[in-house]
């Protein structure tokens, strides 16, 4: 295996929302292909529980991106409560602003992006406990995570984005996904623009590694 190239695809996959070509078609096949890589990755018990939802149809990309815009307004209010501010100078706070501003161009632009994929996931967790939650999302995300490789190797972008989840119910209805099915991630799918992606900014791996025990170096 050429570990130079996996890596390369590995640290440069980014959620992208800017960049993204929305004025240019994808290939239905091509998001099918990504599917089909997106199928290999690890599933709890070999359950296979997912199902796919592609929409390109315009007049559902544009109910599916309203009610996200929604969601958008109230995850934006409730970041405070939910998430503490960063500590002055934090990596990450310097990134905040950049981030926002690119959030807030896909809420705006998200009914332009050609294709959405949901990733959905057999059964209800809500009331289950942590090792059913685990085990069921992760028999969904990796997957997410594996299109999102494929699509990237292949010219196109996307973003990872939950905030349709305000909204789940009402989705369901509108795709006709049935009540003990569970959507996870939304993608919006596009050709991205410009060249290449950089590795991102991120924190040192001294700081979110311990070894033996919380908090320990090797």
């Amino acid at each position: 295996m050429d570990i130079i190239s996996a890596d390369r695809l590995l640290t440069t996959t980014r959620s992208v929302r800017k960049r993204l070509d929305l004025d240019r078609a994808v290939e239905p096949g091509l998001v099918e292909d990504c599917i089909r890589v997106a199928l290999q990755a690890p599933t709890g018990s070999n359950r296979q529980g997912w199902h796919v939802v592609v929409v390109t149809d315009e007049a559902k990309r544009k109910a599916i991106a309203d009610y996200y815009r929604k969601g958008f307004e109230i995850y934006a209010g409730m970041q405070e409560d939910l998430f503490p501010p960063f500590p002055a100078g934090d990596l990450r706070a310097r990134q905040m602003p950049r981030v926002v501003d690119s959030a807030s161009y896909l809420a705006a632009n998200m009914h332009r992006a050609p294709v959405f994929v949901i990733f959905c996931i057999e059964g209800r967790v809500e009331e289950a406990g942590t090792l059913a939650q685990a085990s069921t999302y992760g028999s969904i995300l990796p997957a997410a995570w594996s299109f999102m490789l494929a699509a990237r190797a292949r010219g196109l972008g996307s973003a990872w984005t939950t905030i349709h989840l305000f909204f789940e119910k009402e989705i369901s209805e509108l795709l006709a996904i049935p009540s003990d099915v569970t959507q996870s991630v939304l993608l919006p799918v596009a050709y991205f623009t410009g060249d290449d992606f950089k590795p991102a900014a991120r924190l040192p791996l001294e700081q979110v590694s311990s070894w033996e025990s919380w908090g320990a170096s090797r």
